[in-house]
């Protein structure tokens, strides 16, 4: 997986020692054992905030590609420096190789190397990029595509003295206006002729990228033969159609999508294309930066395709053999198809307009010496991304199922547990045991528990039980025990499961064997780990103890993982996909849902051990507050992050769950309030990134651009028109939360033989529970509101939320005696009038 990240704001950050914890100092805090603890979590959490605001700015002039934002008015200066950008309509890297492709394998030597994601305006009812929509998003800089089904080749221009026009150039402009991007095509081309610069465009696919807004081509040639004399150009255009050209001539399938071309004809087609390129190659000037990329789908399915830069960077010095990157991905050996404009236009000097989305690439080292390392590594990513798709489906079919198994397994098991209990009261040996809070003194944990609650008013705290083993409850049977406990355990290992999808990406699964079953017994294997862990110790014996444990993980691996890169995510079954080009960097939905939820539900777990210590409840929701607020900026930090819906979502959730936490009650004025906080504070984090230059703006600063530009409200109706296209489309997770609800609320919450109160004993001896579990619904429930994956959201923080919950509410029952139920009295005798 890549795992290296890019801007020099972000390598900045990768320079620095790692962010770790002052170790805290022996002394007389260790007579007390609250204090090492206490120490611990302050010395993190202010070393963190400290580090992090302390750490000086990089200044724009230490980024390689910095180029001044573009200004309204401000007139761009000529081109300086040759590009000569070639694109090949479906080259990947498995195309490669040192005999068939000699050209490419010699420029993977020369120069920087990516994997590149061409996502652009798909076909109907296919999701690839057809080779019109990759010219026409290079030319506009922004997703484009073509009106109509299938995947046309771009047709001839219509010569026009040494120029040409594009045919049907208005009707494709005005199509762009349906899309929800709203590219403008023709801006390379008019940038760099409005700058007293050259084109030329060879090739009909060329003219679509190289033409001016009005459709036209200064100068236009059918192939490289006719065009002798390439230096009067500043920008040359050049296709080489050769695997798309091959492709046409397949047969269609139902949607009017050629079918993939068979491996002989495909490698034949490279060693074409590989011979066209060698030819510009030997006419290109010395000092020319040649760009070329992979830049459409040649097959039924989406790939990742093959991306070079050779010559000069946009910083002046060559590209290196190694890696590319940009900071649209910040990841090591990938780019995207709206980056090649960008680069294009930096490396010509020029600014880019406001509409080019796109970030230069940058050269990035880290990559094999070797060009058959560096092909191979690359090709494995495409392949790692297939495999996804393959198997991205079956794994939520699998994991929905098995919940909802689960669940109703649970319900059984407890049902069984209430209906099998004694009725005759125990016999009060000196057997340690727990009374019922509930029924002893309701909504007060009786005793002092093994989570370390406080023993209410002057009652001595009744010894817990011995960490080894988890005894049953006094008097229940043993094979009800050992049925809880089996509950308790699977649970544990489901609510692991979220957090171990990213995990698994540690492992190349994709490359084993059966892949589906690969990724589910790493899945299973890391989850299990984890769960081992969460009962390895003596808080296994705690009621909120593995829930701790398993949502500390959770919290933490992800928060490493997106200070680090967000490698983690990339191509995980639950993380984001290049191909589909969505979301390269920071915490995409589904892993913000899982990062919130173990982060709210982690510092329960945490407060209810300080609390049980004697520690304060002011100093315990001090420290809470601490490290949500943190938590909360590594979720919105343009450096991190850059989660734009998740902010409030969490700002919310964390403030229910610290009001629930000091005792307080919430109410709608003090949501209110705290939903104008949030809103305050991600619109301050999305301005601060704005007030960046633009080659190092997140979505975060763009969106206040598209503010500004009159274009929000179509970013806004594209991810809410997605967000209720997920909802409704997706029965599977809507069913899943459906189900974690009822099971949650109708089953663990009622007082009923089937709930046997089991949340309610959960609450009163954890109290902290109820304050993380009603934070995690509410913060579930603002994220599904404010982002475009829709019921994903609260499905996943269920995944974790309820599982864990039920661990926690199994050890209350197994800590719980039940209540005896009353004495039958004797029958009174009949009356007279009954006799």
């Amino acid at each position: 997986m890549p795992s290296a990240t890019l801007g020099a704001e972000h390598r900045e950050h990768h320079a620095r020692p790692a962010y770790a914890p002052a170790t805290p100092r022996p002394g007389a805090a260790a007579r007390r054992a609250r204090r090492p603890l206490v120490t611990l979590l302050l010395t993190l959490l202010l070393g963190l905030l400290l580090a992090t605001a302390l750490l000086p700015a990089t200044p724009a002039a230490a980024t390689p590609a910095a180029t001044p934002a573009a200004t309204p008015g401000t007139a761009s200066r000529g081109p300086a420096g040759r590009v000569a950008l070639v694109g090949v309509p479906g080259l990947q890297w498995s195309d490669f190789s040192e005999s068939g492709t000699p050209t490419l394998w010699k420029l993977v030597t020369q120069g920087g190397s990516a994997s590149l994601s061409t996502r652009a305006v798909p076909p109907p009812d296919r999701g690839i990029t057809c080779p019109m929509a990759g010219w026409l998003t290079i030319s506009a800089g922004q997703r484009a595509g073509t009106p109509g089904r299938g995947c046309p080749l771009p047709q001839s221009p219509r010569p026009a003295g040494e120029g040409a026009t594009v045919p049907g150039w208005q009707d494709l402009v005005a199509f762009q206006s349906d899309t929800g991007y709203a590219a403008q095509l023709g801006t390379l081309g008019q940038l760099v002729t409005d700058s007293g610069g050259k084109v030329a465009a060879i090739g009909p696919g060329a003219a679509l990228a190289a033409a001016d807004k009005t459709g036209k081509i200064a100068k236009y040639a059918p192939t490289l033969d006719t065009l002798n004399d390439l230096t009067p150009y500043n920008l040359i255009v050049f296709e080489a159609a050769d695997l798309a050209t091959a492709w046409a001539r397949t047969p269609l399938d139902e949607y009017g999508i050629p079918t993939s071309l068979p491996a002989p004809e495909r490698q034949a087609a490279a060693t074409r294309a590989d011979q066209q390129i060698a030819a510009l190659v030997g006419k290109l000037p010395p000092s020319t930066t040649l760009l070329l990329a992979g830049i459409s789908d040649i097959s039924p399915n989406a790939h990742l395709h093959a991306a070079i830069a050779t010559g000069p960077s946009p910083n002046g010095q060559p590209y290196p053999h190694g890696y590319l990157t940009a900071s649209s991905t910040r990841q090591d050996g990938l780019v995207t198809i709206t980056d090649l404009t960008a680069t294009a236009i930096q490396v010509l000097g020029l600014t880019a307009p406001q509409g080019v989305v796109g970030r230069p690439w940058q050269p990035d080292g880290n990559a094999p010496a070797s060009a058959a390392g560096t092909v191979t590594r690359l090709a494995d990513g495409d392949l790692a991304s297939q495999v996804l798709k393959d198997v991205r489906g079956p794994f939520f079919t699998v994991l929905v199922s098995v919940q909802l198994l689960f669940y109703a397994f649970a319900a059984l098991a407890l049902r069984r547990r209430s209906a099998r209990v004694p009725e005759t009261p125990s016999t009060g040996d000196d057997t340690p045991s727990t009374p019922s809070s509930e029924d002893d003194h309701p909504g007060t944990p009786a005793t002092a528990s093994p989570a370390g609650e406080t023993p209410p008013d002057d009652r001595a705290p009744t010894p817990p039980p011995a960490p080894p083993s988890i005894p049953p409850p006094s008097g229940a049977p043993a094979d009800a025990s050992r049925l809880l406990v089996a509950v308790q355990v699977v649970a544990t290992v489901s609510g692991a499961i979220a957090v171990s999808t990213f995990l698994a990406q540690l492992v190349p699964w994709w490359s084993l064997p059966m892949p589906m079953v690969s990724v589910i017994v790493t899945i299973l294997a890391i989850a299990a780990l984890i769960t081992a862990l969460a009962f390895a110790g003596p808080w296994r014996s705690h009621v909120l103890g593995p829930l701790t444990v398993v949502a500390s993980i959770t919290s933490l691996a992800l928060l490493i993982d997106v200070m680090t890169g967000s490698a983690l995510q990339v191509n995980a079954v639950t993380g984001y996909e290049p191909v589909t080009g969505g979301r390269f960097y920071g915490f995409s939905n589904i892993a913000f849902a899982v990062y919130a939820t173990g982060t709210i539900l982690g510092l329960a777990g945490v407060a209810q051990g300080l609390l049980g210590r004697g520690v304060s409840r002011t100093v315990v929701v001090t420290l809470c507050a601490l490290y949500a607020a943190f938590a909360v900026f590594a979720d919105g930090s343009p450096s991190w992050g850059a989660d734009f819906g998740g902010v409030p979502a969490f700002v919310i959730g964390a403030a229910v769950f610290l009001i629930l936490l000091s005792g307080k009650r919430v109410s709608v004025l003090k949501l209110l309030l705290v939903g104008v906080v949030a809103v305050v504070l991600i619109a301050g984090i999305s301005v601060f990134d704005w007030m960046r230059p633009a080659d190092r703006r997140t979505h975060l600063g763009t969106f206040v651009q598209q503010v500004i530009d009159g274009q929000a409200w179509t970013v806004v109706g594209r991810k809410l028109t997605a967000m209720i296209g997920v909802t409704v489309g997706n029965w599977s997770l809507t069913l899943l939360s459906l189900v974690a609800l009822a099971f949650l609320f109708l089953v663990l919450a009622r007082p009923s033989r089937w709930g046997a109160s089991a949340l309610g004993q959960a609450y009163a001896l954890a109290p902290p529970l109820r304050a993380g579990l009603f934070g995690t619904l509410t913060c579930a429930f603002i994220g599904f509101l404010m982002n475009d994956s829709g019921i994903a959201i609260p499905a996943m923080a269920l995944t974790v939320a309820v599982p864990l919950t039920l661990a926690a509410c199994v050890r209350a029952l197994q800590l719980a005696t039940p209540t005896p139920s009353e004495q039958r009295s004797t029958p009174a005798a009949p009356t007279r009038s009954e006799a």
